[in-house]
C-alpha cells in the first residue's frame, strides 16, 4: 500500500501541469457551455388510467373492490403517448411546424436555401424535435403516467405536455367511438341477416304445419321462441278424451256399485233399518216410519185385546200394503240405478273408441313432428341470436352517449420557474470529471510513452545495477571555489577513503612529463572548480564506490562509456579523474574514443602525440603523457590524422593491453573515455582489459528499450558494471519523480561554506 501511495504521489508530482491544466481547461469549456447554451425548461403533466369512473357512468356491475389494470396495459398507453401519431396531432393543434424552435435545422448546411421547405418537410422537423424533448414515465408502482416536456420557454413547455394529455385523451376518445361505430354497423348487418333467417325459419315452421295439417292450440307462439309449451289439437283432444274417458269409467263403476247396492237392498227385509240409512230416500224413509207406527199400534192392541181382534188385523193389513209399497219404491230405484250404470257403460265404452281413434291418428302425427321439432329449433336458435345481436346492439349505441375514457389529468402542467437544463452544478461536475479522468489519462499515457530513465529506482529496476549518482545538467557559470591548500585537500580526501575502507595506493615510480595541459572547457573540470555543490557531490558518490570496490578487488582500470553519443560520457570522465586528483591520487585519464576523440581538443596548448604514437613506437609514453597543473592529472590524448578502419582490433591489440598495465603499474587509477556501444563495438573488445565500467545514461533522453538491448545484451560488460549514472538531470524536474529535496542545493547554501 504504501509503494502504491509513492507511485501515485509521485505521478501527481511529475504531472501536476496536466493534472491543473485538463481539469481547469475542462472547466472553462463547461462555463463556455453554459454561457452559450440556452436554458431549457421542464414541465410535468400526471395523467392516471383508471377503468372505475367508466364502469360506474355506464351502470356496469362493480364487482368486489377495484380489478386491477394490467401491467402490459399500462405500458401500451405508455406507447400510444409517444407515438408518432399523437405527436403529428399536438404539432397541427399548436401549429408548431411554424415555430422556429422546432423547425430549425440541425448543423449548418450551406445549400439550405436552395432546398424545398414544403409544410410536410416542417412538420417532420417538428415532429422529430417534439419527440427529442419528450418524456413519457410511469410512476413507480402506479398507474399515473408522467409527461415531460422541454422547451426554451417554460410557458410552451407546459402548453405542449397539457396538450399531450389532452390529445391523448381526445384519442382515446376518438377510438373508442370509431371502435363502437364499426361494431354497431357490424352488428346492425348481422342482426339483419338473423332477422331474415328467423323470419324464414318461422314460415317453414307453419308451411310445414299446413303441409302436414299440424294445428296449435294454447295460444303459444313459435316466433315468440316458446314453442315448446304450445300444444297440438290431436294431442288437445287426445289429452280431453282421455280425461272424459277417466271421468266416464269412474261414473260406470259408481252406477254399477249402486245397482249392485240396491238389489242387494231389495233382498232385506223392509223393516231393517239398513235400508233406509243405506238408500236415504225420503219415500222410503216415510213408509218405514209408517210401518214401524202400525207396527207399534198393532202390538199395542193384541196386547189389549188379543190378535184376533179386528183392530188389529186391520193393522195388519196396512202393515203389509206399506210393505208392498216399499218394495214398489224399492224396485222404482232399482230401474233407474240400472238404467244409469246402461248410459255410464255406453258412455264408457264410445269414448273407448274415440280414444282408440285418436292414438292411431297420433302415430301418424307424431311422425311428421319429427321434422317440425327440427324447424322449431332451428327457428329458437335464430331468434336467440337475434335478441342477443339486438341487445349488444342496444348497448353499443347507448355507449356512444358517453364521452369518457379511462383517463384523467389529475396533475396539470405548469410553467416552471427554474431552467431544468442545463444544470450548472451538473455540467460543471461532468466538466470537472471529465478533466480529471482526461488528466489521469494522458498523465498515464505519457508516463507509459516517457520510455526513459528518470528516477533511481527506474534505472535500477531497468538495468539489474546499481545508480551511482545522479548528476545535474549544469552551464559553464561557475561558483567560486573555497582557497584550500593541496596539501589539505589531499589530506582531507585521503581521510574521507580512510573512512571508505579504500586501500592505499603502494608506492610506485610514475611516468614523468614536463608538459602541462588546461582544460578550455570549463564544464570538464567543474567538480574542482564548484566542490560545494550537488554537481561535485554526484561526482564524489562516484569516486567513493570506485574506491569502495577498490576494497573488494582490484580496480584500477575505469572505463566510462555511454549508449548513444552526447549523453556526456567524456564530461563524467574528466570530472571524475580530476577530482581523484584532487584528492591526492595519481589518476591518468585516456581518451579511447577512435571514432570521436574529444580530451585534445579540449586543452590547451594542443597535443603533438598521443598514446596510438606509443604503440606505434613513434615516441615514448612520457613523451605523450600531460598533466593539468592545479590538480597533477596525467593526461594521454588521442590524436587521430585519420579514422581507422578497424578500431576495435586497436583496442583489442596486445599494444593496447600492455599500454595499459604499464599505466596500472605507474597510477592509482587508470580513466578511459570509451566510445558508445550502440554505434560500434570497440568498447566488447576491450572489455577483458578493464576492471570495471561507469555507465552513463542521459537523465530524460535515453530510451530504457536501447539500453537493455545494449546493455543487457553483453553479459561480460554487465557484471563489470561499477554502476550507472543518471547524467544531465534537471534538477526541478527530478523533484517530481524523486523525493521533494533531495537533489536542492539548500544545505549547500546555507552555514559558513556557502552564499546566500
Amino acid at each position: 500500500m504504501a509503494a502504491l501511495i509513492d507511485q501515485l504521489t509521485g505521478l501527481v508530482r511529475r504531472q501536476y501541469r496536466v493534472f491543473l491544466a485538463l481539469p481547469a481547461a475542462a472547466l472553462a469549456v463547461g462555463v463556455l457551455y453554459l454561457l452559450v447554451t440556452a436554458p431549457q425548461y421542464t414541465a410535468i403533466a400526471t395523467l392516471l388510467i383508471d377503468s372505475s369512473t367508466l364502469r360506474v357512468l355506464q351502470n356496469q356491475q362493480q364487482p368486489q373492490g377495484d380489478i386491477p389494470l394490467d401491467t402490459l396495459q399500462v405500458g401500451s398507453q405508455v406507447e400510444i403517448l409517444a407515438s408518432r401519431k399523437l405527436a403529428l396531432a399536438v404539432v397541427k393543434d399548436l401549429n408548431l411546424a411554424d415555430d422556429p424552435e422546432f423547425t430549425e435545422r440541425s448543423g449548418w448546411n450551406p445549400f439550405s436555401h436552395l432546398s424545398s421547405d414544403s409544410q410536410g418537410d416542417r412538420e417532420q422537423r417538428a415532429i422529430d424535435a417534439f419527440l427529442a424533448r419528450r418524456t413519457i414515465t410511469r410512476g413507480e408502482k402506479t398507474y399515473a403516467l408522467n409527461i415531460s416536456f422541454t422547451s426554451r420557454s417554460p410557458t410552451t413547455a407546459a402548453k405542449i405536455a397539457n396538450a399531450i394529455a389532452e390529445a391523448y385523451i381526445d384519442d382515446q376518445l376518438g377510438a373508442k367511438y370509431q371502435t363502437i361505430a364499426r361494431a354497431g354497423v357490424w352488428l346492425q348487418d348481422r342482426i339483419n341477416e338473423l332477422k331474415s333467417k328467423a323470419t324464414s325459419a318461422d314460415r317453414a315452421v307453419l308451411e310445414f304445419k299446413e303441409k302436414n295439417n299440424i294445428v296449435d292450440l294454447g295460444g303459444a307462439s313459435v316466433a315468440a321462441g316458446v314453442s315448446a309449451s304450445s300444444r297440438l289439437i290431436g294431442e288437445q283432444q287426445l289429452f280431453e278424451l282421455n280425461s272424459q274417458l277417466a271421468t266416464a269409467r269412474g261414473a260406470t263403476s259408481e252406477a254399477k256399485a249402486r245397482l249392485d247396492r240396491i238389489e242387494q237392498v231389495r233382498g232385506m227385509d223392509v223393516s231393517e233399518g239398513a235400508v233406509a240409512d243405506t238408500l236415504k230416500n225420503d219415500v222410503i224413509t216415510r213408509l218405514r216410519n209408517q210401518y214401524l207406527d202400525l207396527s207399534a199400534r198393532e202390538a199395542n192392541i193384541s196386547g189389549k185385546y188379543g190378535s184376533d181382534h179386528a183392530a188389529a188385523a186391520n193393522l195388519r193389513d196396512q202393515m203389509e200394503e206399506t210393505r208392498r209399497n216399499i218394495r214398489a219404491e224399492l224396485g222404482r230405484i232399482a230401474g233407474s240405478y240400472k238404467s244409469d250404470y246402461e248410459i255410464a257403460r255406453t258412455r264408457e265404452e264410445s269414448l273407448e273408441r274415440a280414444l282408440a281413434n285418436l292414438v292411431s291418428v297420433g302415430q301418424t302425427t307424431n311422425r311428421d313432428r319429427l321434422g317440425l321439432a327440427e324447424l322449431e329449433s332451428s327457428a329458437r336458435v335464430y331468434h336467440t341470436l337475434f335478441n342477443s345481436f339486438l341487445q349488444r346492439y342496444m348497448e353499443a349505441i347507448q355507449q356512444q352517449s358517453f364521452p369518457i375514457t379511462d383517463a384523467r389529468v389529475i396533475s396539470p402542467a405548469v410553467a416552471p420557474s427554474q431552467k431544468s437544463k442545463p444544470v450548472t452544478s451538473f455540467v460543471l461536475a461532468i466538466a470537472l470529471t471529465m478533466g480529471l479522468i482526461a488528466s489521469v489519462g494522458i498523465a498515464a499515457l505519457r508516463e507509459a510513452i516517457d520510455g526513459v530513465f528518470r528516477t533511481v529506482r527506474q534505472t535500477e529496476q531497468e538495468l539489474g545495477a546499481r545508480c551511482l549518482s545522479v548528476i545535474p545538467l549544469v552551464t559553464n557559470h561557475v561558483r567560486p571555489a573555497l582557497a584550500r591548500p593541496p596539501s589539505i585537500a589531499a589530506s582531507s580526501e585521503a581521510a574521507e577513503a580512510d573512512r571508505a575502507g579504500a586501500t592505499p595506493s603502494r608506492p610506485t615510480e610514475s611516468v614523468t612529463t614536463d608538459r602541462h595541459y588546461n582544460f578550455t572547457d570549463p564544464l570538464k573540470r567543474r567538480a574542482v572548480d564548484d566542490p560545494i555543490s550537488v554537481f561535485t557531490e554526484a561526482f564524489r558518490a562516484i569516486k567513493v564506490s570506485a574506491w569502495l570496490q577498490s576494497s573488494i578487488r582490484n580496480n584500477k582500470v575505469i572505463g566510462i562509456t555511454s549508449t548513444l553519443p552526447n549523453e556526456g560520457k567524456s564530461t563524467i570522465a574528466s570530472n571524475l579523474a580530476v577530482l581523484m586528483a584532487d584528492a591526492g591520487r595519481r589518476v591518468v585519464l585516456i581518451d579511447a574514443d577512435l571514432r570521436n576523440p574529444t580530451l585534445a581538443r579540449s586543452l590547451t596548448p594542443r597535443p603533438s602525440a598521443g598514446w596510438l604514437d606509443v604503440l606505434g613506437g613513434k615516441v615514448e609514453l612520457a613523451q605523450a603523457i600531460g598533466r593539468e597543473p592545479t590538480t597533477g592529472l596525467a593526461l594521454l590524448p588521442l590524436l587521430l590524422t585519420e579514422a581507422p578502419v578497424h578500431s576495435d582490433e586497436v583496442l583489442a591489440s596486445q599494444g593496447f593491453r600492455d599500454l595499459l598495465e604499464r599505466l596500472r603499474q605507474s597510477y592509482d587509477y587508470v580513466i578511459i573515455d570509451l566510445p558508445p556501444i550502440a554505434p560500434v563495438v570497440d568498447v566488447r573488445a576491450v572489455v577483458t582489459a578493464i576492471d570495471s565500467f561507469v555507465f552513463a545514461v542521459g537523465w530524460g533522453s535515453t530510451k530504457i528499450k536501447a539500453v537493455r538491448h545494449h546493455l543487457l545484451a553483453d553479459p561480460e560488460l554487465h557484471d563489470r558494471l561499477l554502476g550507472v549514472v543518471l547524467n544531465k538531470a534537471d534538477l526541478k524536474v527530478l523533484e517530481r519523480f524523486e523525493q521533494p529535496g533531495v537533489y536542492q542545493n539548500g544545505y549547500y547554501m546555507t552555514g559558513g561554506f556557502g552564499r546566500s
